[in-house]
């Protein structure tokens, strides 16, 4: 029993390192082709979800955040950001940023040096505005 043991805390230890702490974040220079929203309207405490597309090393990548909201009395109003100033969302302006990303997020640094992350999803079709971001939307 013993040495069952301590051959599991042996491989956890040799194997720890190379499933948690390896990092495939790759670092680019992104261009915002596009940003969309679903606003949550007449809300108690919902949240708005914001999608962006972003241009990097000839990749069209798709992230979201969602920002919590409590507006039921005004739906242009977002009482929650009078409590706590970092939710607020990302108010992405068409230049070019650096960011970091990986299989399933990216990483913004806003032009003010706030880091933002994103949650990759290329399931929605929320973009009107750049064929590139409607094309990298997968279809189920």
């Amino acid at each position: 029993m013993m040495k069952s043991l301590c051959i599991f805390f042996a491989l956890a230890a040799i194997l720890t390192p190379t499933s948690f702490g390896a990092s495939d974040k790759q670092q680019a220079q992104a261009q915002v082709l596009d940003q969309n929203e679903y606003a949550c309207e007449n809300c108690f405490f919902g949240a708005d979800t914001y999608y962006y597309c972003l241009q990097a090393n000839n990749k069209v990548l798709i992230g979201y955040s969602k920002i919590p909201v409590m507006n039921w009395i005004d739906p242009n109003k977002n009482w929650l950001t009078k409590l706590h100033k970092a939710w607020k969302p990302w108010a992405a302006d068409g230049s070019t940023l650096p960011i970091q990303y990986d299989q399933k997020h990216i990483w913004v640094t806003a032009p003010n040096g706030k880091k933002v992350k994103l949650r990759q999803d290329y399931g929605t079709d929320i973009f009107v505005n750049n064929q590139k971001c409607r094309a990298a939307v997968t279809r189920k």
